[in-house]
């Protein structure tokens, strides 16, 4: 039986505004104002009865969540800025949810995404944080590239890795990719195409690397009784475990192999029962880290699981994941959540993994000196109607 820890609350919507690598007019607020009309439009709900709001942006300052609300003419009663990078989909789903369950809101939309041009992202990565802008950006490291260029080293000596093995999953994804018409990188890859690119931060190269766009993601949560037509989408189990090391470890796990444990517990499912996985991708070594840490890997056999993800029998980041989508700022922390929400309710049209039910989706990010500071994870099962 499931834990009833997550009931009474439904995803009901799962859209993005598509990725650009031009920066589209207008400003980051109308790329969210479109991904909350879009949400809408999917989910049933007329803006009145959306009493929840939730936002995840870098660019939007020095607007907030609550200037967002204004802007859409909302009233909420429960509304939240989120700051946590790549673990903010999951991160704004767990406070949504809790908010519902305690009678604080009704329907809530989560809305992320960023609008950049170069200015932007130079901005960004130069004034991440204190740390970076203090202690790393004066040594010119040259900002997340060259810091997970050597978690990739260490990672590839311990398992005894090589480059085709992390250009496996590239290619992989890429093949998902061609099948999604709005990931930004379609061309099927090849792996002679993936070595042969100019490397970045040895030992990456520029398809170990994300592309950074435009664009937007939103989902809608709401109270299962209130929920309107179409596939529905239930958590069964979500676990976050944030700054569980204090830096102090080697990058090369993640908190999610804290949580993993419980959230297979209170999911009363195991990693083989998934029909598809949703992974943070920002470098090709962290999605087999994190797959990893969540036990898709036993007896820490890597090459075995890139031998499943590389054949598709393990469908992993069917979006193309970020490496081939993009990655849309902080909507790289939804793009995967997105994803999957749009497989289980049988609505990804060329790449639709069949007779999908459940997902497992997981976030991170928020480098500080030497990689990410926060994780967790979900477990989605469609409901009412299920996936074909």
């Amino acid at each position: 039986m499931h834990s009833r820890e997550f009931s009474g609350v439904m995803v009901c919507a799962g859209v993005e505004v598509p990725y650009r690598r031009q920066a589209p007019e207008g400003t980051t607020g109308d790329l969210l104002a479109q991904a909350f009309r879009m949400a809408l439009a999917q989910s049933g709900f007329a803006a009145k009865e959306i009493d929840g709001l939730g936002v995840a942006s870098f660019t939007l300052s020095p607007d907030h969540a609550i200037d967002l609300a204004w802007r859409l003419g909302l009233s909420p009663r429960w509304c939240m800025d989120d700051c946590h990078g790549g673990a903010s989909g999951i991160n704004l789903l767990q406070h949504a949810v809790r908010a519902i369950q305690c009678g604080d809101a009704n329907v809530i939309a989560l809305v992320s995404g960023d609008r950049f041009q170069p200015s932007d992202f130079k901005q960004l990565v130069d004034h991440y944080n204190l740390t970076t802008r203090v202690w790393l950006r004066p040594l010119e490291s040259g900002g997340p590239n060259a810091l997970f260029a050597m978690l990739t080293q260490q990672h590839a000596q311990r398992y005894g890795l090589s480059r085709t093995d992390y250009g496996a999953l590239c290619v992989a994804q890429r093949g998902w990719a061609s099948r999604n018409p709005q990931a930004v990188y379609r061309t099927p890859l090849s792996i002679d195409a993936y070595l042969d690119a100019p490397l970045v931060a040895d030992p990456l190269g520029r398809f170990d690397c994300v592309p950074v766009v435009s664009g937007a993601n939103a989902i809608v949560v709401a109270r299962t009784d209130l929920a309107k037509h179409g596939t529905r989408v239930a958590v069964r189990a979500l676990r976050c475990a944030y700054n569980v090391d204090h830096q102090m470890g080697d990058g090369l796990q993640t908190s999610l192999v804290t949580l993993a444990p419980a959230l297979w517990r209170d999911a009363d499912m195991t990693p083989d029962q998934m029909d598809l996985v949703s992974v943070y991708d920002d470098y090709p070594v962290m999605a087999l880290v994190q797959l990893a840490d969540l036990g898709f890997a036993p007896d820490a056999d890597l090459r075995a699981l890139i031998s499943r993800i590389s054949s598709h029998e393990l469908p992993v980041n069917t979006s193309g994941g970020q490496l081939s989508a993009g990655q849309a700022g902080a909507a790289g922390g939804m793009h995967g959540l997105v994803e999957a929400v749009t497989q289980l309710r049988g609505e990804a049209g060329e790449r639709q993994v069949r007779d999908a039910t459940r997902a497992l989706v997981s976030g991170y990010g928020m480098v500080e000196y030497r990689y990410g500071m926060c994780a967790n994870a979900v477990v989605l099962e469609a409901v009412g109607g299920g996936s074909q």
